[in-house]
């Protein structure tokens, strides 16, 4: 039962100063689970998000006020400044010295605020020699060893931006921000937070790091036994022209496997006999052929094989299991997923979609502490509120 309205984080406080990728998600996550997080839009546009797409459809801004700023005016920064001073967190999605040439480096802001938790969110980190150099999520997880893993035979394939930017960049950067408003609530100090998408998407594949230490990593794409290497851990088509998964990595869970395939498992290779695999792969791909896609799921689906269909994003929203958990939500016509993970006494709820940009400019700093006339002189100097 429910008792706490908000979610599980109500009454902590986070500025967010705007940005793309990992920033807004880390941001949608915290607004979800009930901060108070405010997002610092620029007064012009920028085409940050999803703007060529109208800004209805960067769902990752959803949840939150938008407040324009203009941080390139000495009273703008003056402004955010003063909110700082009631945050518990920051975001900066920023490169390295640009806060700071702004006059928002960490050293300023502790001045203001002493137990702000400063996250800093970027590609390669804040100190390095690349640290300075424009990147994009699929430079990120090549420097860190993960692409080179994923892929055909014959070359890398990118696995959508959510490896480096939301697992390794968005997750990451939650962590760090948490545990340091957690520890700042018992130390009175904050502190920064370094989040590196590199070192974030090589930390997810922190087994495959360790399995590659003793020899038992093949630097040879599908040629292991999680990346669609082994017959066991793969997709294959089927008799439509769809995809179903499985992964019946567990010696009990492919004896099921084999057997509903029609194998008589003691007439098949070892489980991890690699040579076989490719056999092994021929001869289920041929068997996944003779069925569609529902056919398979109604064989499958359930079972410990370790199963699923493959569905595109408009499919997973249908799916019963989906459904019947109510994993997705529709937000101002957007069908998305819904808030995750899940609290049984303090829920995370979506909390509206994305605003217009700096839709909500005066009402905010209105709530943390400007009056009317302060809120009107800003506007008046061009320091707050959007400029089209």
């Amino acid at each position: 039962m429910a008792d706490k309205k908000g979610g599980p984080l109500a009454g902590i406080k986070i500025i967010e100063i705007a940005g793309i990728g990992p920033a807004p998600l880390c941001s949608s996550l915290l607004a979800d689970m009930g901060a108070d997080i405010v997002r610092i839009d620029r007064p012009q546009p920028t085409g940050l998000g999803f703007e060529f797409a109208g800004p209805e459809a960067d769902v990752r801004r959803r949840g939150r006020p938008s407040v324009a700023i203009d941080l390139k005016h000495a009273k703008g920064v003056e402004t955010l400044l003063r909110m700082i001073e009631q945050a518990d967190a920051l975001i900066d999605p920023m490169r390295p010295g640009v806060m700071e040439r702004l006059g928002l480096g960490p050293e300023v802001c502790h001045a203001r605020n002493p137990r702000l938790v400063y996250g800093r969110m970027t590609g390669w980190g804040q100190h390095g020699p690349l640290a300075s150099a424009a990147g994009h999520d699929i430079n990120y997880i090549s420097l860190s060893g993960v692409l080179h893993a994923i892929g055909t035979r014959e070359q890398p394939v990118p696995p959508l931006n959510v490896v480096g930017d939301m697992g390794g960049g968005a997750m990451f950067l939650l962590t760090g921000l948490l545990a340091g408003i957690l520890e700042a609530k018992n130390s009175g100090r904050g502190q920064v937070v370094d989040v590196a998408m590199t070192e974030g998407s090589a930390y997810l594949a922190l087994a495959c790091f360790g399995l590659a230490a003793v020899g038992e990593w093949s630097d040879q794409r599908e040629d292991n036994f999680i990346d669609g290497g082994a017959p066991f851990w793969r997709c294959y088509k089927t008799k439509d022209g769809k995809f179903i998964s499985v992964g019946a990595v567990e010696a009990k869970f492919y004896d099921i496997l084999l057997r509903t395939l029609g194998f008589d498992p003691s007439t098949c290779p070892e489980q991890f006999d690699r040579a076989s695999w490719p056999m092994m792969r021929e001869r289920f791909t041929t068997l996944f052929e003779e069925k569609t896609r529902d056919e398979w799921c109604a064989l499958m689906e359930g079972t410990d094989i370790c199963f699923a269909p493959v569905l595109s994003f408009s499919e997973a929203a249908e799916h019963p299991h989906n459904k019947a958990r109510g994993s997705f939500v529709t937000v101002d016509g957007i069908v998305q997923p819904g808030p995750a993970p899940r609290f049984s006494r303090t829920p995370s709820s979506v909390k509206g979609g994305p605003p217009p940009f700096g839709a909500h400019t005066e009402a905010t700093l209105q709530a943390w502490g400007f009056s009317g006339a302060e809120i009107a002189a800003l506007k008046s100097e061009k320091a707050i509120g959007r400029q089209v």
